[in-house]
């Protein structure tokens, strides 16, 4: 069993790259659910059944109320709904990889602001680099959607938030900081979705277990795993290892979707993955 209290210096990475697999995964799975159901109404099931699992799994019935920093919370939990709606408005319209890369600039841009050293802009510089080839620059007669890039930026604005809010006293523990601002982000979500309009067949048994499996996989363990990564990472770490979510976005998007890389994209891949290699090296040798 990990101790997380033994090597967080290992541990915290590797915790942080089985939350994106698990993020980016369900990016996929969330693209098939668009055809059945509106994105309102899975981006609100999301949260409302992540905040459950997280609910019952972490007790959240222990929690001693009077403790909790709300403004903290609240600011979390709408960053999570944003985060949510705003993601996959824009994969309803660009490629899983484009979006999780357009989204990015917003946790780069605070990987930037806490920038002190001159090898932590060439990390970050790195990582810039891997986004730019990511982007299919030689297939023009596959324009991208400006509407989708828009959405995917203000995604990437919300993730920032959520990166600096998750680092803010709560109050309570990591885990409960997340059960509840998942629960915040469900409040602001679902009476859009109802107002929206809900399909009856959104809660027969079947897509029950869809949106349950789309919950546990998109929800419930990555932002788990990444409230624990980030109390062992620096702002700088954090930001720059997220650097591997569009890569992951594009083999996933390969994997699952039929989404073929060009060459560009595979050089953009070992350029990222460098680039987070050394932001976390040149981060712990100089915490050491």
């Amino acid at each position: 069993m990990l101790n997380f209290k033994i090597a967080p210096i290992v541990q915290a990475p590797l915790i942080l790259l089985i939350a994106m697999i698990s993020m980016q995964s369900s990016g996929s799975f969330a693209k098939y659910l668009f055809g059945q159901f509106p994105i309102l109404t899975v981006s609100a099931m999301r949260l409302l059944l992540g905040a459950v699992i997280l609910a019952l799994i972490f007790k959240i019935w222990q929690i001693h109320f009077r403790q909790i920093k709300w403004p903290a919370i609240l600011s979390y939990g709408l960053a999570l709904a944003g985060m949510n709606l705003l993601f996959y408005l824009s994969i309803d319209r660009l490629p899983l990889g484009i979006a999780v890369a357009f989204e990015f600039i917003g946790p780069l841009s605070v990987a930037l602001f806490y920038a002190r050293q001159k090898f932590d802009f060439v990390w970050v510089g790195l990582a810039i680099l891997g986004l730019i080839l990511l982007f299919p620059f030689d297939q023009a007669a596959q324009p991208l959607d400006p509407v989708g890039i828009l959405f995917a930026l203000s995604a990437g604005a919300c993730w920032a938030l959520y990166i600096v809010a998750g680092q803010k006293p709560s109050g309570v523990s990591g885990n409960h900081t997340v059960c509840l601002g998942m629960l915040v982000g469900m409040l602001v979500l679902m009476p859009i979705a109802l107002f929206a309009g809900i399909p009856a067949h959104t809660f027969e048994p079947i897509s029950l277990l869809y949106f349950m499996a789309l919950a546990v996989l998109a929800s419930a363990l990555p932002f788990t795993l990444e409230m624990i990564a980030l109390r062992n990472l620096t702002a700088l770490s954090f930001g720059t290892l997220m650097s591997l979510e569009p890569a992951i976005a594009a083999l996933s998007g390969f994997i699952f979707l039929g989404e073929t890389l060009l060459w560009t994209q595979w050089l953009a891949l070992t350029t990222i993955i460098s680039a987070s290699i050394g932001c976390t090296v040149t981060s712990q040798r100089r915490k050491h």
